[in-house]
């Protein structure tokens, strides 16, 4: 069991107690705080700092430069933030569906030119300033389909906002936990193909990019069910050169970190690895990583699963049952083989999400729907039991 001070969670806010490290860093932070929208354009122009140490090398074309809006803006874009606009909430602060021209900054009529979210940051969250910094050293320059795009950023006196592309569709984990008809599940198998995709861009070339933060509620959808990865204010530069991992501070959602990263603060690729098995594990199960109104035994979703992904007989006591038969039975046997891989604890032993990649490709057209081969058997007098 871990001591409640070893894991520190998204939206953890910092006490007394800090160590000369993060006050050399808040130092550093303070300086973002007080910058001018010149200082900070100049920040992005140059090559990103040591601390997230992405390098635009990872980006095979010229990435596109953010735009910079105002506050009065993004004020107006979203109606003056109104309450009916909200389409999320963090630890960071509120995001907002607004409306701007196209190809511009200027505010659009509501349901009129590009539709768009806005993250506002709380003006007293500094691990939220934080993130927010590495969102846009990130998102600034990496650029896949499977990653949300960041169209601009406003920094205004206290205020800090930053601007996506507006996903139709929300969050896998709204889907999956919050609606009342049960995710499909060739929908279910085309979002994690393409998460997985966006995971193994960021873990390849010279350079690779630890996510540290893969999650349900992290996997945004658009109209189509095609995928991105969102929000990547704890993403960290991965090892490079002979070194086989980033020592740094336990940061991520309880649950989903890896257990040699919580345990030691050793970062790799494969950290990413495992946090995509809790996730498709997941989305076959329809259950929560932790769910605390689960009885004992059940609560924590990967120390429940894992007797049964192994063994044929009882891999489909596994299944989420709002999806009744309406699942592929070799989808969910390879399915279940992945989050094995995936979540193995010795760490070397998962997979590269190349490899995740190639094995999920082929279920996206499997039609062995369990309805087909499920056949009643017949009651003691002859009828179908129900």
């Amino acid at each position: 069991m871990l001591s409640s001070w070893c894991f520190l969670p998204v939206n953890f806010h910092y006490g007394v107690k800090c160590s000369i490290n993060y006050f050399s860093s808040m130092t550093a932070e303070m300086r973002y705080l007080n910058a001018s929208n010149r200082d900070l354009a100049d920040h992005f122009e140059k090559k990103l700092s040591d601390e997230n140490g992405v390098d635009a090398s990872i980006e095979k074309k010229t990435p596109p430069k953010l735009l910079e809006f105002t506050f009065q803006e993004l004020k107006s874009a979203t109606v003056n933030f109104r309450p009916d606009s909200i389409l999320g909430e963090g630890g960071f602060g509120y995001v907002f569906k607004g409306w701007i021209e196209p190809n511009g900054t200027a505010p659009a009529k509501p349901g009129t030119g590009l539709t768009v979210a806005v993250k506002s940051l709380k003006q007293d969250a500094l691990q939220g300033h934080r993130e927010w910094v590495a969102e846009i050293d990130f998102l600034g320059q990496l650029h896949h389909k499977h990653l949300v795009k960041l169209i601009g950023y406003c920094i205004e006196d206290d205020q800090r906002l930053l601007v996506y592309e507006f996903m139709a569709r929300g969050s896998l984990e709204n889907h999956l936990f919050r609606r009342t008809l049960p995710l499909p599940w060739p929908c279910r198998m085309k979002i994690v193909l393409g998460a997985a995709k966006g995971l193994a861009f960021l873990h390849v070339g010279p350079k690779p990019v630890i996510y540290r933060d893969f999650k349900t509620s992290n996997i945004l959808i658009d109209s189509e069910y095609n995928s991105k990865l969102s929000d990547f204010g704890l993403a960290k530069a991965g090892p490079q050169g002979d070194k086989t991992h980033v020592s740094t501070r336990v940061l991520g959602t309880y649950g989903y970190a890896a257990p040699e990263y919580v345990m030691t603060g050793h970062l790799t690729t494969k950290s990413d690895v495992y946090s995509f098995g809790v996730v498709l594990l997941e989305v076959l199960t329809g259950r929560r990583s932790v769910d605390k109104k689960r009885p004992p035994g059940e609560q924590n979703l990967v120390a429940w699963a894992r007797p049964y992904l192994s063994d044929r007989r009882r891999l489909y006591q596994l299944v989420d049952p709002r999806l009744g038969l309406n699942y592929s039975v070799r989808g969910v046997q390879k399915v279940a083989q992945i989050c094995h891989h995936c979540l193995s604890r010795d760490s070397k032993s998962r997979p590269m999400m190349d490899e995740v990649i190639k094995h999920l490709t082929p279920l996206q057209d499997l039609n062995d729907m369990a309805s087909a081969s499920y056949r009643p058997r017949p009651s003691p007098r002859g009828k179908a039991r129900r």
